[in-house]
């Protein structure tokens, strides 16, 4: 068990407004905040930021905002927004950062469950959708917007620029100048500081309540455990309404003073990550494996030299890598032949990713590939395992430099105390806890055991080291029909590590054997049929042709026999298997806004392809409602080949 966090001294600020007057005041003249426009960067230092955070709140303040009130923030990552965020904070508002992707229906909830009076919208876009459902959000009163493009002609009196919004707060500061230290004041450490909604797996969406307290103590646990500095650059590209992007471009933004990079927009962060370099580095398996996914695409046009170059070297790496990032000792011809390697493939190959200068690296979100995971390690880059959840304020467990393995998300950090349930689910206690489920006493009650610890929802165990293996989720765990174990999370991951596989999802409780849907990697695949001069007239049409079938069953045999070398995991072996003919998507239901798969309602949606996969037909007829990003609905049809797969035989079976 790991003791109490001891990091913060009584000295220290405690609150987020008061670490931005902190920073202001001690580094005001470094950045803090940057901002690509225009291929451009621009950049805010901390007493900039100070300085248009007190005209936001004072601006807020016009509104007549309370303490206590929720104020919706939604866009990519804007250094606007932040400062939203922060205005609201400052006077003992609270943020709540939205999706930018969820359509406009999915935004009804939290307004409507939050009671929304006030929305910092980034553009165009967002403001649409807020029109679009005011006549549902019956408490929203102002739409402020960030970037004024394509808004010239709106005139409806909700709408308020950023612009109009900064005169608001002079005008009001200057009737009312101490408003601001007043209110900033008054805010306390155990005060709601942001609320994140859940992304609703299993039901609505429910608002998780978070303090001052709670998040600075786990993002001070955290510069301590990786001794970061204000001389850190951090890339903020993910969701902001995702805790995991909250946490490390927003909280430790303002635990530690480092500095976050903005990028022109999604599809530009593959260059705006070569010009930053980032030193600190955060992402989902999902982005590691679509950057490993373009490695491989570009190897796959390289030419015969470079190609066994690159084999040879990989092999070399996957050997020696990560020891040698561990500071184990490897023997001196290998050490001289990964130096060699360093100059010709892993250097490049760092720069390439935009990682030259990563000094640590976490993944987290959900459970990453193991060979996805060392294929980074291996070429250099400090990729770390953290575990943890929005009720936890993220950091629950960390691996500490040296002490890294691909199986462990690590042992429970400063402050943390964890154990294993009999029934195998990971339970803790940290300072990072949440406060309570908005508005739902009943979901709060059930999240905790009788004797105070929290419902992690997973399955683990810990390891000889202290180190948590998380298995699955717990609800997700089952058994084959013969007793052995069934964890889908485990197999899919494999199959994720091939680049033309972009999703799978796993079937196979309380069933004789394992079958699995598979989503194709579009670009990857398209790349492969093109170089074998394959036509094919879109998604459906590729996902539908014998040679990606046959593409795809390799990767699946491959995986099976990996599989089979465990006895207790050889039962996951996937026995059959079919393609989609669409891509899983969250704007269909099927994904979470982070990502996640639905497994409920794919099994649901998909029933009668999963009753084929079992009953030993050879294809089936299906018909899939679709939406559009323009809010259009169409329906895609197909005849989905099924295809078994090669199983190893059984370890078990062989000894008896």
């Amino acid at each position: 068990m790991a003791h109490q966090s001891g990091n913060a001294s009584a000295a220290d600020p405690q609150t987020f407004p008061a670490l931005l007057l902190h920073h202001a005041t001690v580094r005001g003249d470094r950045p803090a905040l940057r901002e690509k426009d225009l291929g451009i960067w621009q950049t805010y230092t901390w007493a900039q930021v100070a300085a248009e955070v007190r005209r936001v709140a004072n601006g807020f303040l016009q509104f007549g905002v309370q303490p206590g009130e929720h104020i919706a923030v939604v866009g990519e990552n804007r250094p606007r927004l932040y400062m939203a965020m922060m205005a609201a904070q400052a006077l003992g508002a609270i943020p709540v950062p939205m999706y930018q992707d969820a359509v406009a229906q999915e935004m009804v909830y939290v307004l409507q469950d939050a009671a929304v009076r006030v929305v910092v919208a980034e553009n165009q876009e967002q403001v649409d959708k807020m029109l679009e459902i005011r006549e549902q959000a019956p408490a929203l009163a102002h739409v402020i917007y960030d970037d004024p493009r394509g808004l010239r002609h709106y005139s409806d009196p909700l709408l308020m620029s950023w612009s109009a919004l900064l005169q608001q707060g002079d005008d009001y500061a200057a009737g009312a100048p101490e408003a601001f230290s007043a209110a900033v004041d008054r805010v306390k450490a155990d005060d709601t500081a942001a609320m994140f909604y859940t992304s609703g797996t299993t039901g609505k969406p429910k608002g998780v309540v978070l303090t001052h307290a709670a998040l600075i103590d786990r993002a001070r646990v955290i510069e301590k455990l990786e001794n970061l500095t204000d001389k850190e650059e951090v890339l903020a590209y993910l969701p902001p309404a995702w805790i995991g992007q909250n946490m490390f471009s927003y909280t430790q933004l303002l635990a530690t003073g480092f500095t976050v990079n903005h990028p022109e927009s999604p599809a530009t962060v593959a260059i705006d990550m070569h010009d930053i370099g980032p030193t600190y580095y955060f992402s989902p398996p999902r982005i590691l494996e679509d950057l490993l996914t373009h490695v491989t695409i570009r190897m796959e046009d390289a030419g015969r030299f470079k190609k066994w170059l690159f084999d040879r070297c990989m092999k070399l790496a996957h050997r020696v890598g990560g020891r040698i990032l561990d500071g184990e000792p490897v023997g001196t011809a290998d050490r001289i032949k990964y130096s060699i390697g360093n100059v010709l493939i892993y250097g490049p190959l760092r720069n390439a990713l935009g990682m030259n200068r990563v000094r640590v690296a976490y993944t987290a979100g959900e459970a990453i590939g193991p060979d996805l995971f060392r294929f980074y390690r291996s070429i250099g880059i400090n990729l770390k395992q953290l575990y943890g959840s929005t009720e936890t304020s993220v950091f629950v467990c960390v691996q500490s430099d040296g002490q890294v393995a691909a199986d462990t998300v690590g042992p429970p950090v400063d402050g943390v105390e964890l154990r294993i349930a009999d029934s195998g689910e990971v339970q803790v206690k940290s300072p990072g806890l949440f406060r309570e489920y908005y508005r739902n006493p009943e979901s709060t009650k059930e999240s905790f055991t009788e004797d105070g610890w929290y419902h992690t929802g997973d399955a683990g165990i810990l390891d000889a080291q202290g180190q948590l293996k998380i298995i699955d989720r717990a609800k997700d765990v089952g058994r084959l029909s013969d007793g052995r174990m069934f964890a889908p999370k485990y197999v899919e991951n494999k199959l994720k590590f091939f680049p033309f596989i972009k999703e799978a999802v796993a079937f196979g409780a309380n069933r004789d054997f394992v079958t699995a849907f598979v989503n194709i990697d579009l670009e990857a695949v398209a790349n492969w049929a093109e170089r074998r001069s394959l036509a094919y007239a879109g998604y459906t049409d590729l996902a539908s042709r014998p040679q990606v079938y046959e593409l795809i069953g390799d990767c699946i045999n491959k995986v099976n026999a990996d599989v089979a070398q465990d006895e207790a995991l050889s039962g996951l072996q996937i026995h059959r298997f079919l393609i989609l003919h669409k891509e899983l998507d969250p704007d269909d239901g099927e994904l979470t806004r982070t990502r996640k798969v639905r497994r409920a309602f794919i099994a649901e949606r998909y029933g009668v392809l999963i009753d084929a996969l079992f009953s030993g037909k050879d294809s089936q007829y299906i018909e899939t409602e679709v939406k559009y990003e323009d809010g259009r609905t169409g329906r895609i049809a197909a005849d989905l080949k099924i295809q078994p797969a090669i199983v190893v035989a059984d370890t078990l079976k062989k000894a008896a």
